[in-house]
């Protein structure tokens, strides 16, 4: 199937709006950029404000409610696919100006102190982030992660002789993350080491944000599939205090959503989600475990609009993501049985998971164990002397393909039955939902569909109680464990 849909956590994306009043600005100016080259501009994880280069200028009124670490990016004609970091803060205008299109290296007059940290973190990096550029402008992917290894480097080195303040902290953190999405990260001791000195001439005021960087440099033990759940605290945007375990009533499922603001799967998501928590009521139950920082996500209009529990752990979801979660990417869900089991961990967003979620809860006629992907589910079984025919539903998205293999087969009593024919799919091939599965009928939630198809199997020597569908032994191919033939 096509790849879940996903937004590393450090990646920023400008899709949502926050509804803040206070405002700080950015104008530019360059005589190389192209009429109607795009600008957008933001404080934080939110990069919202748009604006369209005239005459060489642009400018910029950005919602931001404190100081905070932003920035701005140009599309356009010979404009780098990368950010140029800001210092924000209301009623204070930031000038940008270069005489080419390559924005991250432009001059930055800002009488915000914190600048000069981010100025100096850029100057010492100049020519790594010039080959940087240079390696995506050439679509050279392949020494994408060793540049960006090198860039790190430079990073931790200059942070060492820095202050330690909002814009030192902020770049620092966004290292921290690193070694959770990287094996062996390469920089640990010096890591390790510039967290403890950062901690030592931290002034007051910052104790929160060392914290969060400690739990990413030693992270508890992630839990994994069977495991049993752990509690958290959390609290909702009116301040008020609850546990993870508050939601395990009546034995409901839970399904922990990790999201961000500025995170378009996450926003992608939320259609779907939506439409089987309301079919799910009394059964299953979201928490919503936001990353982003305390004021952004209260004054997020698409925070306020979420319907099921909307939490914060006043971390950016450190405290909770560093248990629950293998990757530091978002959207990332875990769905908990109501004894307190993980069943299912999974990143990105795939089209139709929460559907064939809502199935499992519902309860499925014919028992098996499905969490490895939700998209599909045995519906019905008839096995006799000459073969074993089963019937699969799969929810995906009318434009998503799914394939089955030839090399399919049934594994029971130590034997493999193999794959006979198929019907109301072709084999090897790309398949497409046809049924819709929901009343939506606009967006996206609308292409939601199902299908279901047959297929039948040598017979079995002796029927088992259970046996598993393998779809094959390649690389991501997907099991059904545990099927009852009653």
């Amino acid at each position: 199937m096509k790849k879940p849909i996903i937004t590393i956590l450090f990646t920023i994306v400008a899709l949502m709006g926050l509804a803040q009043t206070k405002t700080a600005t950015i104008t530019g100016y360059s005589p190389a950029l192209k009429e109607g080259t795009l600008v957008i501009g933001g404080a934080g994880t939110s990069w919202e404000i748009v604006d369209s280069v005239r005459a060489g200028h642009f400018s910029l009124t950005v919602p931001v409610e404190k100081l905070s670490v932003g920035g701005m990016a140009c599309i356009g004609e010979g404009c780098p696919n990368f950010s140029l970091n800001l210092m924000l803060k209301p009623g204070v205008t930031v000038t940008v100006s270069g005489t080419d299109c390559l924005f991250p290296l432009w001059k930055v007059e800002s009488p915000i102190p914190e600048q000069q940290t981010l100025n100096r973190i850029r100057d010492y990096c100049r020519e790594t982030i010039v080959d940087f550029i240079k390696i995506e402008q050439n679509r050279d992917m392949a020494k994408f992660d060793s540049i960006n290894l090198v860039l790190m480097k430079q990073e931790l080195d200059i942070l060492s002789s820095l202050p330690v303040d909002v814009a030192s902290i902020s770049k620092l953190s966004n290292i921290a993350r690193m070694p959770k999405n990287m094996k062996d990260f390469p920089y640990m001791e010096q890591l390790k080491n510039l967290e403890k000195t950062f901690a030592a001439r931290s002034p007051k005021g910052f104790e929160a944000q060392l914290a969060e960087i400690h739990t990413y440099i030693y992270p508890p033990k992630v839990l994994q599939l069977g495991d049993e759940a752990v509690d958290a605290e959390l609290f909702d945007m009116q301040g008020n205090k609850h546990h993870l375990f508050d939601a395990f009533a009546d034995g409901r499922y839970v399904l922990l959503d990790f999201w961000g603001i500025g995170c378009g799967p996450c926003r992608m998501s939320e259609p779907e989600m939506r439409e089987v928590y309301e079919r799910m009521k009394g059964k299953l139950e979201i928490i919503g475990i936001n990353e982003d920082d305390v004021s952004t996500w209260k004054n997020s209009d698409f925070s306020k609009s979420i319907i099921w529990k909307n939490w914060n752990d006043g971390m950016r979801g450190s405290s909770v993501n560093s248990i629950y979660c293998d990757m530091g990417a978002i959207p990332y869900y875990v769905l908990i049985t109501p004894d307190k089991r993980i069943v299912w961990k999974a990143m990105g967003y795939n089209p139709g998971w929460f559907l064939g979620i809502a199935d499992v809860v519902n309860g499925l006629r014919i028992k098996q164990d499905n969490s490895a992907n939700y998209h599909f589910s045995v519906r019905q079984i008839n096995t006799n002397a000459n073969g074993t025919t089963i019937k699969f539903r799969y929810y995906g998205h009318k434009d998503y393909w799914f394939r089955i293999v030839k090399e399919s087969y049934l594994e029971a009593n130590g034997k493999r039955y193999r794959l006979m024919t198929a019907d109301g799919i072709t084999l090897d091939e790309n398949n497409y939902p046809a049924v819709k599965a929901t009343d939506a009928t606009n967006g996206f939630q609308s292409g939601l569909n199902y299908s279901e198809f047959t297929l039948t199997f040598e017979p079995f020597e002796t029927i088992p109680e259970t046996f598993d569908f393998k779809e094959g032994d390649g690389e991501g191919a997907f099991v059904i464990r545990n099927i009852s033939v009653n």
